[in-house]
C-alpha cells in the first residue's frame, strides 16, 4: 500500500515541480541551512507527502536542499526518498552518485583510515571502470572480490560488505544481514547507496564529504529520468544525444580557447577533474620518483573545495602532504613559491603547486614573468643533485579566456596543467562540469589523469558535454561584456563609498586579458575593538545583500556562483566557497559576480541607496 502511494505522489511531484529543479545549478542561500542540508528539504517534503499536497506552489517553497547541485538538488533528494522508503531505510542512508564507481570508494576511503577491512561482492558484473589494481597501488585501499549468485549464501564479515548490482529501474533491494552497502548501478545515469545496519549510520557523513568534494551527485535530468522510470513502471530511458559529435566539438573549443593542440578531459565537475589530477599525479610519482615524498602546495586560503580535497588526499596516503602557499593580501605568490619550492628541492621531494589566478577571492594577479623564472629555476637538493621540477596546476576559473600554455606563452616553458570549472563561464552556470588541458611540456601526464577521471567515473555526462557544446563558442564574449559591466560598477562603489576597499583587475591587467567580473569588497567598518570591527562589517555585509536581493529579486541573487548568464550574484565565500578553510583563513568579505546580461542602472541606484544609511 506505502509503496502504491508513493508511486502516485511521486508521479504528480513530476507533474508539477518547479522548473528550477531541473535547471538551476546553484540554489540560494538566504533560505538555506547548510547545517540541515538535505534534511530540511525532506522533512518538509515529507509533511507534503503526507497530507498529499503536491502542486507547484507548495513544492516551490521548500526549503533549498543543497546549495549548488554539485552536492545535492530536490530531485537527488526525491529520489533518494523514495528508494529510501520502498526499502524502509532513512532517506538520510541513501545517497545518490553520477559516478558508478565513488560510493565504493568513499566506503573503501572511511575503511582505510578506520583500519577496517572490506568485502566487495557482486552480482552480475563489476563496474567497467573500477580497476582493483590501481585502487589498492594508487589509493592504498584494503579489500576483497567476489562474485556471488545466491545472497542466500553471504557469510558474515569481520568488515564491511558492499554488494554492487546492475538494474534498469527502481526497486526495492532485499536487505541482508550480512550485507552492510548496497551500489545499485544505473546504464550511463550513475548509482544509488543504500546505507544499512544502524551501526553503519556513522558512514553517512563520510560518504556525503566524499560526494562533496570528489565527484557529484546524480544530475538532476538523470535522476528525472530515473523517477519518470519508476512512476511509468518501465525501464529507464535514455535521451538520445550526439555525444561523440558534442564531445569532439568541445575538446576542439577547449584547445582553441586555451591555445593548445593536446588531449583535454572534461569532468562531472571542476572537483571531479582536479581529484582526477591529484591522483594521477600522486600514480605518476609513484612509478617514476619511487620512494620520494608528494608535496601539494596549496594556498591555505584559496576556494574551499581545493583546500580541502588536497587535505583528505594527504590524509589517505603516507607519502602525501600539504604544503601551505600564502598568496594573498602582504603575501607575494612568487616570493611564496621562490620560498616552498627550494625548502622542497632541499628535500628531495616531488613538487605539486595548486593555485588559482587570479586568486579568489581577492581578485589578485601575481607578475606572471617574476612567477615564470620561479617556476622554472633549476634547484638542487641537499646534496647537490638536481631537484625535481615542479608541476604548476592552474585554477583559471576565473579567467578561463587567458592563454597560458600555448607556444610562446607566459606558462608554455613551464610544466603546466591548467582546469577550469565548467558550471562557470563554459557553461554559463546551466551544468556543473569542468575540464583540464595541459601545455606541451606537461602533456605527457594527461593520460594518468585521463585513468583516475575513469578509475572515479567521474566523466562529464551527455547533456554536460552537450550543454558545452552549445555555450563555450559564445564564452569569450560573455566574458568581454561581464566585465565592462564589472569595471563600470567598480568604478560607480570606488567613487559612492570612497573608503570601501574594492580587490579587483587594474586596467593594466586587463589590457592583457585578464577581464574577470568578479570582484571583492571590504566594506568600511567602525568599532574600539578588533571583535566590534569585525562583528560591524560582516553586519554590514549582510545588509547590503540582502538589500540588493529584497530590492532586485530577478536579477540579484544569494548564492555561490560565477559566469552566469543574467543577473548578479553575491556572497561571503567564507560562509560558502570556503566553508572548509581553516577559520583564520577566512576572508569575512563581499564577494559580487555580474553577467553580461543584467539592470546595471538598477544596481547602481540600489548600492546608493545603502550608502545613504550607512
Amino acid at each position: 500500500m506505502q509503496a502504491n502511494n508513493i508511486f502516485i505522489y511521486i508521479k504528480s511531484v513530476l507533474e508539477n515541480m518547479p522548473k528550477d529543479w531541473l535547471n538551476l545549478t546553484t540554489h540560494r542561500l538566504d533560505i538555506y541551512n547548510e547545517k540541515l542540508a538535505k534534511t530540511e528539504f525532506v522533512v518538509e517534503f515529507e509533511n507534503l507527502y503526507k497530507t498529499n499536497i503536491s502542486d507547484t506552489s507548495a513544492l516551490s517553497k521548500l526549503p533549498t536542499a543543497y546549495d549548488y547541485i554539485r552536492l545535492g538538488h530536490p530531485l537527488s533528494s526525491v529520489l533518494e526518498w523514495t528508494m529510501a522508503n520502498l526499502n524502509g531505510l532513512n532517506s538520510k542512508n541513501v545517497i545518490s552518485f553520477s559516478s558508478q564507481t565513488m560510493p565504493i570508494l568513499a566506503v573503501l576511503r572511511t575503511n582505510l583510515l578506520a583500519s577496517k577491512q572490506t568485502r566487495i561482492l557482486y552480482l552480475d558484473s563489476l563496474p567497467e571502470s573500477l580497476d582493483i589494481e590501481i585502487l589498492k597501488s594508487v589509493y592504498d585501499y584494503n579489500f576483497e572480490v567476489k562474485k556471488v549468485t545466491d545472497l542466500n549464501q553471504v557469510e558474515i564479515f569481520n568488515g564491511s560488505t558492499i554488494l554492487i548490482s546492475e538494474h534498469n529501474s527502481i526497486i526495492t533491494n532485499t536487505l541482508h544481514p550480512n550485507i552492510d552497502f548496497y551500489v545499485n548501478t544505473f546504464e550511463d545515469l550513475g548509482s544509488v547507496l543504500l546505507i544499512s545496519g544502524a551501526l553503519n549510520t556513522s558512514y553517512v557523513s563520510d560518504i556525503q564529504h566524499v560526494r562533496r568534494r570528489e565527484t557529484i551527485a546524480m544530475t538532476p535530468a538523470n535522476c528525472l529520468l530515473a523517477l519518470n522510470a519508476f512512476t511509468t513502471q518501465s525501464p529507464i530511458t535514455l535521451e538520445s544525444r550526439t555525444t561523440d559529435v558534442n564531445k569532439a566539438n568541445v575538446v576542439s573549443t577547449i584547445n582553441t580557447i586555451t591555445g593548445t593542440n593536446g588531449q583535454a578531459l572534461v569532468a562531472s565537475s571542476g572537483l571531479s577533474i582536479q581529484y582526477a589530477i591529484m591522483m594521477g599525479l600522486v600514480q605518476h610519482a609513484q612509478e617514476y620518483h619511487k620512494g620520494k615524498a608528494v608535496k601539494f602546495i596549496v594556498p591555505p586560503n584559496c576556494y574551499g573545495g581545493t583546500n580541502d580535497q588536497a587535505r583528505r588526499v594527504a590524509a589517505c596516503l603516507d607519502n602525501v602532504s600539504i604544503v601551505d602557499l600564502p598568496v594573498d593580501g602582504d603575501n607575494d605568490m612568487v616570493q611564496s613559491v621562490e620560498t616552498v619550492l627550494t625548502q622542497i628541492a632541499n628535500e628531495d621531494a616531488v613538487p605539486y603547486i595548486i593555485a588559482e589566478i587570479p586568486t579568489n577571492p581577492r581578485v589578485e594577479v601575481p607578475d606572471l614573468t617574476k612567477l615564470k623564472v620561479a617556476l622554472s629555476k633549476e634547484r638542487h637538493t641537499a646534496i647537490g643533485n638536481s631537484a625535481i621540477a615542479p608541476v604548476f596546476i592552474l585554477d583559471q576559473t576565473f579567467c578561463p579566456n587567458v592563454q597560458f600554455l600555448g607556444e610562446g606563452k607566459m606558462l608554455s616553458t613551464v610544466q603546466t596543467i591548467a582546469y577550469v570549472s565548467g558550471s562557470k563561464f563554459p557553461s554559463g552556470g546551466k551544468c556543473t562540469a569542468g575540464y583540464c588541458v595541459a601545455n606541451s611540456k606537461a602533456e605527457y601526464l594527461i593520460n594518468a589523469i585521463d585513468k583516475h577521471l575513469s578509475v572515479c567515473d567521474n566523466e562529464a555526462t551527455d547533456l554536460q558535454y552537450e550543454i558545452l557544446a552549445q555555450q563555450m563558442p559564445s564564452m569569450n564574449t560573455r566574458i568581454t561584456k561581464a566585465y565592462k559591466n564589472t569595471r563600470d560598477f567598480v568604478n560607480y562603489i570606488e567613487v559612492t563609498l570612497p573608503e570601501a576597499k574594492i580587490n579587483f583587475v587594474t586596467e593594466a591587467l586587463a589590457a592583457q586579458e585578464f577581464t574577470p567580473s568578479v570582484f571583492s569588497l571590504n566594506l568600511p567598518t567602525k568599532g574600539t575593538t578588533e571583535a566590534e570591527r569585525e562583528a560591524y562589517k560582516r553586519a554590514l555585509n549582510l545588509k547590503l545583500i540582502n538589500l540588493m536581493i529584497t530590492k532586485i529579486p530577478d536579477e540579484s541573487k544569494y548564492c555561490v556562483s560565477y559566469g552566469q548568464l543574467k543577473g548578479c550574484y553575491w556572497t561571503i565565500p567564507a560562509t560558502s566557497t570556503q566553508g572548509t578553510t581553516k577559520e583564520s583563513d577566512k576572508d569575512y568579505i563581499i564577494r559580487a559576480s555580474l553577467s553580461p546580461d543584467l539592470d546595471l542602472k538598477r544596481h547602481k541606484a540600489i548600492f546608493k541607496e545603502f550608502v545613504e544609511h550607512i
